[in-house]
């Protein structure tokens, strides 16, 4: 049972970057999905979450109109979909799941003790150019 992260790397400022987040062991369309990120010497930042039950989804200020999270229940994963990106970005990006909606509108995504069901490893983005 396990979340694989994959399609972090490279990018120029103002590039995109698809991430996808396999699971494996469980049916990920059963969990609501979150994605955060964190950068060297900051705190944990959550930056978008779909929900089980309808797929609402869930981005902070910083990253809305610019990042979109999705699914794809055929094969069991999700997806971080990142536009116009800066070096603000660059980060570790991780995905969780979890078996209650609530981790996405309770915001539970954002807080690292949430004790959510799955996290995965982490796949870095570098945005340099």
């Amino acid at each position: 049972v396990q979340l694989v992260e994959s399609g972090g790397g490279l990018v120029q400022p103002g590039g995109s970057l698809r991430l996808s987040c396999a699971a494996s062991g469980f049916t990920l369309d059963h969990y609501a999905v979150g994605w955060f990120r964190q950068a060297p010497g900051k705190e944990r930042e959550g930056v978008a979450c779909i929900t089980s039950s309808d797929n609402s989804t869930y981005y902070p200020d910083s990253v809305r109109g610019r990042f979109t999270i999705s699914r794809d229940n055929a094969k069991n994963s999700a997806y971080l979909s990142m536009n116009r990106l800066t070096p603000d970005d660059a980060a570790v990006y991780y995905c969780e799941a979890d078996d209650l909606d609530y981790y996405c509108s309770g915001y539970g995504f954002y807080i690292d003790n949430y004790g959510v069901n799955y996290r995965g490893k982490g796949t870095l983005v570098t945005v340099s150019s």
